[in-house]
């Protein structure tokens, strides 16, 4: 009766299974689901709701995708040829058509959950084994990811494993949606910053994109756009491919494709997809951009058709490392159509491949009929390149890692009553087996270590592809390079740049940019409304400079540094100060040296006529002490001159101060021993004692005496120092070296004083200007303090705006002109009276009573 019963379910399974979607299937003691994309057009689905709903069936075979559900089928049937893995437990599949659609992949999914679930009931009742109470233990798929997204959020509340091979989307990443999904594949995540890279190392910041609306290409262009972004890239545009474009939209495409200036363009998206725009390039003869692919269709053979060799010739982009598994091409060859239930997918491939039509299905169908002994092995297809496969390796791993989880739960490898075989009677969980999964750590064959990270993500190793025309004429996607995700920063992209063809089969790196780097001494500044790779050179400002290619900003020279011509380098910027070989320098050493000559010739003809009424009668102890004082003012300009150091800088404003103080007091009391001669009512003999020598020696001391503690007390305070101002000539780059003074009250204190005193000079001068015209030493002091003064007000607004060592000149000229004033005012009429006047030097002559 049991058995009765378990055949009624059966018949019943199968009619119900009618109007299912077609699997390939093998029966086993564990069977695992497979999704793979051997349709690429699925239909609309069209449903009345008046009758059941019919599977319509997808159009558009696709053999790569043909080879990787083979090649699960292979590694089934190699790892139950394997003694030590799974020892006694035979290994099933069911593999379904997920036909790249959402739609489709949940109806196939549905399908394998029910056909699995009533299918080991049956056989439970059959057997004791617990293990035929699990429905499917794992499924490996699916190709895309928007419908993997789909499958995965179905199958997480059931803790039922979806191992991917080649869904790439960053977002299956997440784990609180996805509880249960892993990927022999890495994330896009990984993909996009190789790509970033990749364009970033050869040059390229102005690149296109070109996508589609599924989730693999939204989030992959939206990663790789931020990140290029962030390193200082641009994309240049954007184009979005339909699901079904029309010829309007692809034009539209091809046209801004054409017109644009970025000539590299990086597209993320199946190859499926841009048939339809390769083929209206194609059409046009564009040459000239250099594609970028991603790992969906850089391996595409279709796609690497001669029709489209003078386009993509120079593709570059990532792929999977590929190997070549032993045995996998003689287990491809040796596939064969039967008419048998289950075996449908087998003879669609065989039908696309030979273009003929199985006898069984032949109908009204205007096609050789297949005999099906049609030989794969005189084929040129894809299916059977399997020398390097990269997406069936991926497959193959999915398949293994499923397999080693299963020894691992099953405790195969423990030892007692069972001899080395598998517990089949273990109570079966998917939420241990998931667990078990997420853990499996193995060495396969081919020396890689496979095994999941926190994320269910493999290693990420991606090879870089090159697309290069062989002596025959035929494209090869060539190995020019490598990326590691998990490898130091620095050491992930390796590229063998000597390798690469280009585009248009040039050896040169192409040129993509908006505009061309800014040469070095110029800066690039950004157009308004215009991407950021868009801009103009502008030359750096003087002081500033850009050593490189492409400078963004122009870097500013170090203190004491300018830029050179060029604006490339700083170069030591060039001192100045009033130098002794300058021709303003030499100029004013000789006025001085010329002050100097004429003052000592003055003091030597004193000297000489010391005796004279004219010489005693003017105070010779005072003149003598006003021309050495007048000495002093002519040498300290020298000390204004050469190169400011620590002790010119503390000596010549002090020697300045001092020297013409001295020199004014003197002024000073010769003034009022003038007018205690010729104004006042008191004898001489009183004037003498009341004004005698000795008290206008005490006098003078008493007059300097303050400018001397000025000066002292402003240089042990806060001397002046020397300092290099870089401020006043920036625009020659030159350097002027000055002395800096910290406390500028105690210049114009100095000043101050000195103006004092001869402002006092000046009044009583002027005071006693109408004595005797014989000789008014009066007048001719008058005139001496109007020069000094007319110099020393016009002094104050020259010096302080005068800049550098112009300041300098400025104020030796000041004490040469006040200098030479006193000395010619003052000891010249009375040099010529003594030399060429001997006649009038009498006390007659100096009394006014002398006639001619």
């Amino acid at each position: 009766m049991a058995g009765a019963d378990s055949r009624t379910e059966v018949e019943n399974f199968e009619v119900v299974g009618g109007s299912e979607p077609l699997a390939l299937h093998s029966e086993g003691d564990i069977v695992i689901g497979g999704f793979f994309p051997l349709h690429y057009v699925a239909p609309k689905p069209q449903q009345s709701y008046n009758n059941e709903p019919q599977i319509p069936p997808c159009s558009g075979f696709h053999e790569r995708p043909f080879r990787w559900m083979m090649t699960m089928v292979f590694a089934v049937e190699e790892i139950n040829s394997n003694s030590s893995l799974l020892p006694g437990v035979k290994l099933g599949y069911r593999i379904m058509d997920s036909c790249n659609h959402i739609h489709n992949s949940l109806q196939a999914l549905y399908s394998l959950l029910t056909h699995s679930e009533a299918v080991s009931k049956i056989k439970a009742r059959q057997s004791s084994t617990c293990l035929y109470y699990s429905p499917v233990p794992a499924v490996i798929g699916l190709a895309s990811s928007s419908p993997t997204r789909a499958v995965a959020q179905t199958l997480a509340p059931f803790n039922i494993p979806l191992v991917s091979y080649f869904a790439t989307c960053t977002c299956l990443t997440d784990k609180h949606l996805y509880p249960s999904f892993l990927r022999t594949v890495p994330s896009d995540l990984f993909q996009v910053r190789g790509l970033v890279k990749l364009v970033t190392y050869f040059g390229w910041f102005w690149v296109g994109t070109i996508g589609t609306m599924d989730d693999y290409s939204l989030y992959g262009i939206q990663a790789f756009s931020n990140q290029f972004g962030r390193q200082g890239g641009c994309v240049a545009f954007h184009l979005t491919i339909p699901a079904s474009p029309t010829m309007a939209e692809i034009l539209e495409m091809a046209d801004k494709l054409e017109s644009s200036t970025a000539r590299v363009v990086v597209v993320i998206t199946a190859e499926v997809d841009l048939l339809h725009l390769f083929s209206e390039l194609a059409q046009r003869n564009v040459t000239g951009i250099q594609w970028i692919a991603s790992e969906a269709w850089v391996t595409s053979n279709r796609l690497a058709s001669p029709d489209f060799h003078f386009l993509l010739e120079g593709t570059l982009g990532f792929s999977f490392p590929g190997v070549s598994i032993p045995g996998l091409k003689d287990f491809l060859l040796n596939v064969r159509p039967s008419p048998k239930p289950g075996m449908e997918f087998i003879n669609m491939f065989w039908e696309e491949q030979f273009g003929c039509k199985l006898e069984n299905y032949a109908g009204a169908v205007e096609k050789p009929v297949c005999t099906g002994s049609e030989d794969l092995r005189q084929t040129d297809s894809s299916y059977s390149d399997v020398s390097q496969v990269r997406i069936s390796y991926n497959v193959y791993k999915a398949v293994y890692a499923v397999a080693h989880a299963l020894h691992t739960f099953l405790n195969c490898d423990s030892v007692g009553h069972n001899r080395g075989l598998c517990e089949k009677h273990s109570s079966f969980s998917n939420g241990q087996f998931l667990q078990h999964l997420k853990m499996v750590n193995f060495t396969n064959q081919f020396n890689e270590k496979v095994y999941f990270d926190s994320n269910g993500e493999p290693v990420p190793l991606y090879d870089i592809i090159n697309w290069q025309k062989d002596s025959k004429d035929k494209m090869r996607f060539i190995k020019v390079g490598s990326y590691d995700g998990s490898a130091p920063r620095g050491q992930q992209l390796q590229i063998m740049k000597n390798t690469i063809v280009w585009t248009k089969g040039e050896r040169r790196v192409p040129v993509s940019q908006c505009s061309a780097p800014c040469p070095p001494g110029s800066r690039q500044a950004t157009r308004q409304g215009e991407p950021k790779c868009c801009f103009d050179c502008l030359p750096c400002a003087d002081g500033e400079i850009s050593n490189q290619t492409g400078s963004t900003d122009c870097i500013k020279c170090p203190e004491y540094y300018w830029s050179d011509t060029d604006k490339v380098k700083c170069v030591e910027g060039e001192e100045e100060f009033l130098s002794f070989y300058d021709a303003m320098g030499i100029i004013l050493v000789a006025l001085t040296l010329l002050g100097f000559i004429l003052t000592s010739i003055v003091t030597i003809v004193f000297h000489s006529f010391r005796y004279t009424p004219i010489v005693k009668a003017n105070n010779s102890e005072i003149s003598f002490l006003l021309l050495l004082s007048l000495k002093l003012c002519f040498l300290c300009c020298l000390v204004f001159i050469g190169q400011p150091s620590w002790w010119t800088c503390r000596l010549r404003q002090a020697a300045f101060g001092i020297s013409f103080v001295l020199c004014l007091s003197c002024v000073l009391f010769k003034t009022i021993v003038v007018l205690l001669a010729f104004r006042t009512n008191i004898p001489s003999s009183r004037g003498r004692k009341l004004f005698g020598t000795a008290q206008q020696r005490i006098l003078i001391i008493c007059t300097t005496a303050p400018q001397i503690c000025l000066c002292t007390g402003w240089v042990l305070a806060a001397p002046p120092f020397p300092f290099r101002n870089p401020n006043y000539q920036a625009s020659t780059g030159r350097i002027v070296v000055e002395c800096k003074e910290p406390w500028p009250p105690g210049f114009y204190l100095l000043l101050g004083y000195i103006g004092l005193l001869a402002f006092a000079c000046l009044v009583l001068a002027f005071v006693g200007r109408k004595l005797p015209d014989t000789f008014n030493e009066a007048k001719l002091i008058t005139f001496s303090m109007l020069i000094f003064w007319a110099v020393w007000i016009s002094f104050i607004p020259a010096y302080v705006s005068s800049p550098g060592k112009f300041s300098v000149a400025v104020e030796i000229f000041a004490i040469l002109s006040s200098s030479f004033g006193l000395l010619l005012c003052i000891f010249i009429p009375k040099c010529y009276i003594i030399l060429l006047r001997p006649e009038r030097n009498i006390k007659k002559g100096i009394t006014g009573k002398y006639s001619r």
